[in-house]
Formats: structure tokens, C-alpha cells, sequence
């Protein structure tokens, strides 16, 4: 076989780079190679990707010169950024420009950049129907991304544009079912009767893997993806066959998310009130779209068969 491409993975111990260096591991027959990219390279997520095969480089994506060393003799990177790290979009931003900068020194063939919609295209910061964050913005982790994939075209960096989605996997934290004071399990998403478009964080790198695979004749497309869209009452149905008992949905308002005391509660309460009222959201999210790429790709019911053991509040 020839020598294999390499692909730089930001994010390779996180979940959106881990699940794509883990496809590519996983592949036999693969044309690319992984070099993980992460702060700790002693982490033991960093030792298991290099024991499965991966090269692990220390990197930080706030630091150019890192960047563009880690870059170096590559063909492709994925990049990501961690906005629940610091919460804040003017770093989010900045660590977008460094990447760019880094992807173009180092003469990148194919960059995919995990990306989001600009709420702000659907709900102007005039709009009352949800309050404006930080002066700027509705959704920040979304509109700060957005803001961010004119770096790509400003330095001319061969992109792929992967638009994301809900993880299904946030269903296995704070928003999995919770059993009420009466011993039922509840299932509370703002999200009334409509679609929620979601995905598994491995289809998430699988589709990464086929948007290398297929090439750059990709460049300057913005894909983007699902696995499947359900309402909240379907999603309960599922869970209550997974879980052989039933799960109820309870529809929460926008205002009583913001409301809780979590930090970044009103800027989820957004999130999902964009998510709930931008019928284009998911109208963007063509599954045969997903399929083509990626094969593999689950329903939330092959998923939750993969999962059930771990709601381990049932």
C-alpha cells in the first residue's frame, strides 16, 4: 500500500476529533493516517489513540507557530473548537484565525472545519423572542463559529464546511430521563412538538472520514448533518422500548431553561428555542446527504441499542 495521507485532528481525545481519528484507526483499508493533536500527549486518551496506531502531537490551537508545526507535512486537518472551555466567542474566534493561518502556512490540501449556523440570520438581535448574549449575539457557541468560516475563505484554506448537530450522547448526561418524585422516568427537552435534529458523536467522525475519502472536490461546500430528526415524544418512545419501561416527555418552556441555575442555562434555552422555531435548521440536514457519506450511519434507535446500559438513572 502506498504511504498513507496524513490527517492533523484537532480535538483527537475530545468527542467530534476522537470519533474521527477513531474511524479512520478502524479502517483497513483507509488511505489516511491520524496525527492526534492535543495540549496533553500523556493524557490516557492520548496514549490509547497511540496504541491504537495513532501519531500524538502536543498542539494547542491558540498558539500559531504549535499549529503550524503539527500541521506540518500533512495532506488534511480537522479543526474544532471547545467553546464550553472558556465560553467565550472572541477566543473562539481566535483560535479559528489561528488555525486558518496555521492550515495555510502549512499548505494544506483538504481542511474540514466543524462549523455552525449564524442564528442571527433567523433571529436578528432585534428579535424579542429570545434575549441577546453578550451584546452580540443569540446562540454565541453557534454565531461565533459562523463568524469564524470567513477566516477560511479570507486565507484561501481548501475547506469543507461540516455543519453539526445535538449530540444524541447529551442524552446520557443532565438531559437523560429523570426519575419524578412519583417513581416515573421524565424525558425534559425545550423543544414543544418539534423535530430535534440529532447525531452520534461517531457518525460525526465517520462523515469527517467520507468527506476525506470523497476528496477535494468537496472544498467550499458547507455539508450538513443528522443522523436522524425526531420530536421529544418520539425520542421517549424509543427510550421506553430500550429501557423496557415507559419514558415520559414533558415539553419545558424556553424561559424555564434559562431560567436554571447551570452555567450557560440562557444561552441553551436559545440554543434549543433556534433549534425548535428555524424549520431551516433541519431542513439543511438531508440524511441521504449524511448517508452518502457515511454509510454507517445510525438512527437513534441503532444508537440507543449501542447505549441503553449507560442510563444509568433508570
Amino acid at each position: 500500500m502506498a504511504e498513507r495521507k496524513v490527517i492533523a485532528v484537532v480535538g483527537a481525545t475530545g468527542a467530534q476529533g476522537g470519533g474521527l481519528a477513531r474511524a479512520i484507526l478502524a479502517d483497513a483499508d483507509t488511505e489516511f493516517a491520524v496525527r492526534a493533536l492535543t495540549r496533553n500527549p500523556d493524557s490516557d486518551a492520548a496514549r490509547r489513540l497511540a496504541a491504537q496506531g495513532a501519531e500524538v502531537v502536543e498542539a494547542d490551537v491558540s498558539d500559531e507557530v504549535s499549529m503550524a508545526k503539527a500541521f506540518d507535512g500533512a495532506y488534511g486537518a480537522f479543526l474544532v473548537t471547545n467553546f464550553w472551555e472558556h465560553a467565550s466567542p472572541e477566543q473562539e474566534k481566535h483560535d479559528a484565525t489561528t488555525m486558518a493561518h496555521a492550515a495555510k502556512t502549512a499548505g494544506l490540501t483538504h481542511v474540514i472545519w466543524s462549523t455552525l449556523e449564524d442564528t442571527r440570520e433567523h433571529i436578528p438581535l432585534t428579535d424579542e423572542r429570545m434575549p441577546t448574549l453578550m451584546d452580540n449575539y443569540k446562540v454565541p457557541h453557534f454565531d461565533a463559529k459562523a463568524e469564524a468560516d470567513r477566516f477560511f475563505l479570507d486565507a484561501e484554506v481548501p475547506t469543507t464546511f461540516l455543519r453539526t448537530t445535538f449530540y444524541w450522547e447529551n442524552l446520557l448526561g443532565p438531559m437523560a430521563p429523570q426519575r419524578t418524585a412519583d417513581g416515573r422516568l421524565v424525558l425534559a427537552l425545550a423543544m414543544g412538538d418539534s423535530e430535534l435534529a440529532g447525531i452520534a458523536v461517531e457518525d460525526i467522525g465517520r462523515t469527517a472520514h467520507g468527506i476525506f475519502t470523497h476528496g477535494p472536490d468537496l472544498v467550499g461546500r458547507t455539508i450538513s448533518i443528522a443522523g436522524e430528526h425526531l420530536t421529544g415524544t418520539q425520542i421517549a418512545e424509543h427510550l421506553s422500548a430500550a429501557l423496557e419501561e415507559e419514558v415520559v416527555y414533558a415539553p419545558v418552556p424556553f424561559d424555564a431553561l434559562r431560567a436554571q441555575p447551570f452555567p450557560g442555562a440562557v444561552e441553551i434555552g436559545n440554543m434549543f428555542q433556534f433549534y425548535a422555531e428555524v424549520p431551516q435548521f433541519n431542513a439543511a440536514r438531508d440524511l441521504n446527504v449524511a448517508r452518502d457519506l457515511n454509510p454507517r450511519l445510525q438512527t437513534f434507535q441503532q444508537w440507543l441499542t449501542e447505549h441503553k446500559d449507560a442510563f444509568t438513572s433508570a
